[in-house]
């Protein structure tokens, strides 16, 4: 491994080298080992990790990650039939939760997605809408340092284009490869980072 490959991953004290982005955080690299790059294909996951998406909008992840237990918590585990059915005491009082970021835009605009994903699962099903603008195949990139993952591509424009459309809020380009990144969909563990074959082969095995 080459000294410019190195700089964007770490060598942790298990031996393996990562992604330099989750550094030593236990729950970041936790995170980083099972979760981020896992191909999903399960419509709810895939809900609850786009609607977070739009809440780390100007936060870091970790801000997300450390409080995600009470999003679950407060927006009933992400079940959209629950979700459409709040009313202004129930938006009033998640307003009211220190446990979650509260953004009024944010917490009205997870209503209306919800709305949204139910309509899509009625036509296609949300993951198969979503996987369709990669023809349901993940793509393996080979990027060797952080400075060339694009921060956007074609694939999220249009997908980011096709959601608002459909009702989504908080859902731009930028958040959509990121949230393309999370689930899976494009492989952007650097080459070095030992999760990058592993997500590979999980991939493969998929679909």
């Amino acid at each position: 491994m080459n000294d410019v490959a190195k700089a964007d991953l770490i060598l942790h004290e298990d031996g393996k080298w990562r992604c330099r982005w989750p550094g030593v955080d236990p729950l970041y690299v936790t995170y980083h080992d099972t979760e981020w790059g896992v191909p999903e294909y399960d419509d709810r996951a895939l809900f609850e990790k786009l609607i977070l998406d739009g809440f780390q909008a100007g936060l870091s992840w970790i801000t997300i990650l450390r409080k995600r237990d009470n999003f679950r918590r407060a927006f009933d585990g992400f079940d959209p039939a629950a979700i459409v059915r709040y009313d202004e005491a129930k938006l009033a009082a998640l307003m009211q939760d220190a446990g979650i970021v509260r953004n009024r835009a944010k917490i009205a605009g997870t209503v209306q997605s919800a709305r949204a994903w139910l309509a899509i699962m009625e036509r296609d099903g949300f993951s198969n809408f979503l996987w369709g603008f990669l023809d349901g195949r993940a793509r393996q990139n080979s990027f060797s340092a952080m400075a060339q993952v694009p921060a956007e591509t074609a694939e999220s424009r249009a997908m980011s284009k096709a959601l608002k459309q459909a009702g989504f809020n908080f859902c731009g380009p930028t958040i959509v490869y990121a949230f393309m990144q999370a689930v899976g969909m494009v492989n952007d563990h650097l080459v070095g980072c030992y999760r990058r074959e592993e997500c590979a082969a999980l991939a493969r095995d998929t679909r």
